[in-house]
């Protein structure tokens, strides 16, 4: 696919961290961008800088997602190119040592359903809702290309750490969908791939190297090549390789400098 001014975008989570880093990138090809996002104040923030459009969209309500997709195609256009970076998720032990009570304690189920709708659930609404508005257009190009849909996974899906039952089970679960929804609409020509970043300098990351810098060093170090953290302009320039280039499809695709999460 050719992303141009023709080409619009729609980027979940695009007020900070690789969702921004995805949104400048599409913006810096020429592609309009709208941004949805629960920040409003950082969200309008990057679309003025890009020259985009901001959705205040919450991706665990249908109904949000889909007055976001209204406001982003009403501006805009058809979407052909999503990127879908926000989560909503939580953390903990399966079972953990409660020093109040002197006793054992599981994480909550409702914890767990909470991080499932945040993660799987919200990545099915956001990619079939793209998926219904691509496959009434017309194809871009002779392949019959109507558009792509990039979901954002985890090493941790792969690799989780303690505490990250819901996180990588959620993000595992986004993995598997990939490819039988890559199969799913195939005959709409609209291709689906995930990315699996690693450890990047995400504002939360950044925050850990002010508040505890050896900490940080520490994660630097354990990349095995380069020894530092992902910068969100190389999750960005995947995003668009992933876009341009129509022969990826089906795909989880790891980002991380080759490092293999430890158990703690």
């Amino acid at each position: 696919m050719k992303i141009d001014t023709t080409i619009a975008a729609v980027v979940t989570g695009g007020a900070s961290g690789l969702g921004k880093a995805s949104a400048q990138a599409l913006a810096a090809a020429g592609a309009k961008v709208a941004i949805f996002d629960v920040n409003e104040e950082a969200g309008e923030a990057v679309a003025a800088e890009i020259g985009g459009l901001f959705c205040k969209v919450d991706i665990l309500s249908e109904e949000s997602v889909e007055a976001g997709f209204a406001k982003a195609r009403a501006a805009h256009g058809q979407e052909r190119v999503v990127v879908h970076c926000a989560v909503v998720t939580g953390g903990g032990k399966t079972v953990s040592y409660d020093k109040t009570t002197g006793g054992y304690k599981r994480n909550p189920t409702e914890m767990i359903a909470r991080s499932a709708d945040g993660i799987f659930t919200a990545s099915y609404r956001i990619a079939s809702i793209a998926a219904l508005g691509m496959a009434n257009s017309d194809p871009l190009n002779e392949d019959g290309e109507r558009g792509c849909i990039i979901f954002t996974s985890s090493a941790a899906s792969q690799d989780g750490q303690i505490g990250q039952v819901a996180y990588g089970g959620g993000k595992g679960a986004v993995n598997a969908m990939v490819l039988p929804m890559a199969r799913d609409l195939m005959d709409l020509g609209i291709r689906v791939n995930a990315i699996l970043p690693g450890t990047f300098a995400t504002p939360p990351m950044l925050a850990v190297k002010d508040k505890a810098p050896a900490i940080f060093a520490g994660l630097e170090g354990s990349v095995p090549f380069p020894k530092r953290l992902g910068n969100p302009a190389e999750f960005g320039s995947l995003v668009m390789e992933l876009a341009r280039n129509t022969y990826f499809n089906g795909q989880c695709i790891r980002l991380d400098g080759a490092i293999r999460m430890p158990p703690k």
